[in-house]
């Protein structure tokens, strides 16, 4: 087989997998609609969004829907007075869906706990009055070291609705970079747990939260409240400690939700921080539930008997805006799952799809890679008919574990809608909806009002099916408002880089039919012999092999090409590694992509390291 000299066609996939007839005709918006959205989005896009935030409350009207005067310090909905939880909760329980399923909860061991919106509208409010007991009022910062848990969603939800800043700090993070995150935020409250069910195991919260306040990083915290989980004992410092269940047994049912201006922050959120220092991203009430309202409806078409499951954690971007915040804006059940998804066995997200009927599934590559490794096998012993919609997000999903959910998983009768976002965006921007024509790998096209393309360094937009950088083009509500103690980032580096436009740290490119294809972080690209190549597209190859579950692959120097690639693999279950394997992988590599692709070693591992949002950690192989 002959390869070109370049590596113009990586990636190059052939395989189209259109909607089915059904899914058309039961669309909430199907192509026609979504077209028109798309046009008038480019033709009026403050007049699109506009008629997006309609479909919420307001306490008071808007004077201006988008605010350019200090660009690129961009304000949405100003002079707009709003609060997010107010249309999460109390707008549903003045209709039908008061008694309806908010949230469904199942703990590792098995227990459970379900919510209707009464329910959750209780629970949040009784949270609320003991926060303002506790002193924390609007504009206050609040640290959750929280697990997938119950009183994570009322913490959140909480916070805000006093006008408190909540700040998630994954639970799998130690009490270093805990005492790092209370020293810069400065809380007044954190809010932990005893411990929570991982894997088999029971992880000590409580005693990290101890370690990190040793000799009091922040001068602001006067409390910290403990949800009481996993039954551990822990130590109780009667001078700041309480737990969560004595702060609200006495409490009313009743609480204000605080008036917020639209531009008020909501929360505070760190990007994983893969490569350099995480940052700290902050979003506002307006903007970002205008976002993820909308993108939560239009992505996923929304239906009454909807079950929502994001597998996502609380602790990043996705869990705030599709396992939290969207469900609940959009009148939903969402689910949440404590524990591991190996635990006991390799079925376990399976079984929790069977047994809550959940309808759309929404997962990390990372995650359906990892149960690839099992084969159809555990699948195939649960009824997962209940699906209709599969989605991913996270990182590149390569065109393999595409097409493995896509049979699999959703018995090929499923959508695999493959979204691209990050947390600087705070909603999703490029994505199929479940009437979109799909091609395994690919993130199609950007969603109403989203003006996103291909560019080289100087902003000049790329030919077709060439590598470049993925740029924004117009502002959109749900985007970040600030970076916190750093916000000349914002002007030199998200919208500097490449003047007028957000550079967004990832390389793309667009194929002859303009659908976009995520090739990876600009700073995770091999150049090899004076060829780009994003890491992403040898990953893409390796898990392409058969035996392959996950790949990572990082550039190492050399002294004849410059730069060739280092690959770590993961193999499929009941595989063995050996020379031959490597040598095999090698070819293949060179096979797929061409000979110009040099991959000096493979080393296999048991299981690659993870940052909290799911993705593979490179800096820890380097």
């Amino acid at each position: 087989m002959e390869h070109p000299d370049t590596l113009d066609n990586l990636l190059h996939e052939e395989r189209v997998f259109r909607p089915l007839p059904q899914m058309i005709i039961e669309a909430g918006i199907n192509p026609h609609d979504l077209n028109a959205a798309k046009e008038f989005a480019a033709s009026n896009p403050e007049g699109y969004w506009e008629e997006a935030a309609d479909e919420l409350g307001w306490f008071k009207k808007w004077d201006k829907v988008l605010d350019e005067t200090d660009a690129p310090f961009y304000r949405w909905y100003t002079g707009a007075r709003c609060n997010i939880v107010y249309n999460a909760l109390d707008r549903h329980i003045e209709t039908v869906n008061k008694n309806r399923l908010a949230l469904i909860w199942e703990g590792e061991p098995g227990d459970q706990k379900q919510f209707t919106y009464y329910d959750l509208y209780r629970a949040v409010n009784r949270f609320s009055n003991a926060l303002r007991s506790l002193g924390v009022g609007k504009g206050d910062h609040v640290v959750l070291y929280m697990p997938q848990l119950p009183e994570t969603v009322v913490s959140m939800l909480a916070c805000a609705r006093i006008g408190a800043v909540h700040s998630l700090v994954f639970s799998g993070f130690s009490a270093r970079l805990l005492r790092e995150r209370i020293k810069e935020i400065q809380p007044k409250v954190v809010i932990t747990a005893d411990g929570f069910y991982r894997n088999g195991q029971v992880v000590r919260l409580k005693e990290e939260v101890d370690r990190a306040l040793i000799d009091n990083p922040a001068d602001s915290l006067e409390s910290v409240v403990v949800v009481h989980r996993a039954n551990v004992e822990v130590v109780m410092d009667s001078s700041r400690d309480y737990w969560y269940a004595d702060l609200v047994r006495h409490e009313k049912t009743q609480a204000a939700a605080e008036i917020m201006d639209a531009n008020d922050p909501l929360f505070l959120l760190y990007t994983s921080g893969t490569t350099g220092k995480s940052k700290g991203i902050v979003h506002n009430h307006g903007g970002y539930m205008v976002g993820v309202h909308r993108t939560f409806n239009m992505v996923f078409d929304l239906k009454p008997t909807d079950i929502f499951w994001c597998s996502a954690d609380p602790g990043w971007i996705t869990g705030h805006s599709y396992m939290v915040y969207g469900p609940l804006l959009a009148g939903t059940t969402t689910v949440m799952y404590e524990g591991h998804a190996l635990y006991p066995q390799a079925d376990r997200l399976w079984h929790i799809i069977s047994k809550y009927g959940v309808t759309i599934f929404y997962t990390s590559p990372t995650q359906i890679r990892t149960l690839m490794r099992f084969g159809p096998k555990y699948p195939n012993q649960h009824d997962l008919s209940s699906l209709r919609i599969l989605g991913a997000v996270g990182e590149p999903f390569n065109p393999e574990a595409w097409i493995w959910l896509h049979k699999n998983i959703g018995r090929g009768q499923c959508p695999v809608l493959d979204t691209w976002w990050q947390t600087e965006a705070g909603m999703i921007m490029i994505s199929p909806t479940p009437v979109s024509v799909l091609k395994p790998g690919s993130v199609t096209k950007p969603l109403p009002g989203i003006e996103a393309d291909v560019v080289d360094s100087c902003g000049e937009p790329v030919p077709a099916g060439k590598g470049g950088l993925l740029v924004i083009r117009r502002p959109w509500p749900g985007m970040m408002s600030s970076v916190y103690k750093d916000n000349e980032l914002i002007r030199k580096h998200y919208w500097g880089r490449i003047p007028g436009m957000f550079y967004a740290g990832d390389v793309a490119r667009k194929d002859e039919d303009g659908y976009f294809w995520i090739q990876g972080r600009a700073d995770d690209v091999l150049n090899i012999s004076g060829h780009r190549i994003g890491t992403a597209e040898l990953e893409s190859a390796l898990t392409g092999h058969p035996d392959v579950a996950e790949a990572v692959v990082i550039g190492v120097p050399d002294k004849i090409k410059g730069q060739v690639a280092k690959a770590f693999v993961t193999l499929n279950h009941g595989v063995s590694p050996s020379d031959d394997l490597s040598r095999a992988l090698k070819e293949h590599i060179q096979r797929e992509l061409g000979p110009v692709v040099i991959v000096k070693s493979i080393e296999f591992k048991d299981e690659l390291p993870k940052t909290s949002s799911g993705k593979i950690e490179r800096s820890s192989l380097c």
